[in-house]
């Protein structure tokens, strides 16, 4: 199984997971020509594509989806909420029920239930011969669901996308900041540590922070909170951006 990135941030989101027979998307925050032009770099296009699985209905996640599965013809997954949200009616969405799991090709894909301001959102593990892929962004605090279920994962991408002090010193009123730092916004760097200090960590082959907001962190700071618990240098951690996202990675 492999897995990469088209763009992480608050401007537009999709991750591709492919394995020799079948290809995924992870949510789709982009336009269809955007997105095709981001799918070209990485040696793909639209119609490798054997599904498209939203994680929310919000625009950075999901703003692209009903256009490009109309467009191509593409099988849409979400939860009952989010396809609802999002209003993907006319995609006929194959509708996800959270902590059951569900195959697209020879993937299987668990939707998990997180805390986030949103109708009915889930993150994804999914697996593969027997090595499994934990995304794991866009949640505001970290649940003992969230905890079990992604305490063993092969890779984890997982979501880094602020750091307290820069969001409280930052351009953001106040009312945004609330939220942001919510038990219902998003992971700031230490919570993304302290879930990572209750993970297998020796499984991991793969760690990517995620998800990163351009005005409240940096690269810098995510990778010094998660080094905190893997350790200074470590190979196997990468931070994802919003132009590139990152390139194809394998799961051994």
């Amino acid at each position: 199984m492999q897995f990469c990135s088209l763009g992480s941030g608050s401007a537009g989101n999709a991750l591709l997971v492919r394995t020799a027979s079948a290809c995924v998307m992870v949510d789709c925050g982009f336009g269809r020509r955007e997105l095709e032009r981001r799918m070209a770099l990485r040696g793909m296009h639209p119609r490798d594509l054997a599904g498209i699985l939203v994680t929310h209905e919000h625009s950075d996640h999901a703003g692209g989806v009903a256009a490009l599965a109309r467009h191509y013809g593409i099988p849409v997954f979400a939860s009952a909420g989010t396809a609802k949200a999002a209003r993907l009616e006319e995609a006929k969405p194959v509708v996800l029920v959270p902590e059951r799991a569900e195959r697209i090709g020879d993937i299987e894909v668990l939707p998990v239930t997180v805390p986030h301001d949103a109708r009915e959102p889930c993150q994804f593990v999914l697996g593969h011969a027997r090595r499994s892929l934990g995304v794991l962004t866009d949640l505001g605090s970290v649940s003992k669901l969230v905890r079990d279920q992604y305490a063993r994962c092969d890779a984890l991408v997982l979501e880094c996308n602020h750091d307290v002090e820069m969001l409280a010193n930052g351009p953001y009123p106040y009312p945004l900041k609330r939220r942001v730092g919510g038990d219902f916004g998003h992971l700031s760097n230490a919570q993304a540590a302290s879930l990572l200090a209750g993970v297998e960590r020796g499984a991991l082959q793969h760690l990517v922070a995620a998800h990163l907001s351009e005005q409240n962190n940096c690269p810098a700071k995510a990778r010094a909170a998660l080094e905190e618990v893997l350790g200074q240098g470590d190979e196997r951690l990468l931070v994802a951006d919003q132009e590139s996202g990152f390139g194809w990675l394998a799961i051994q």
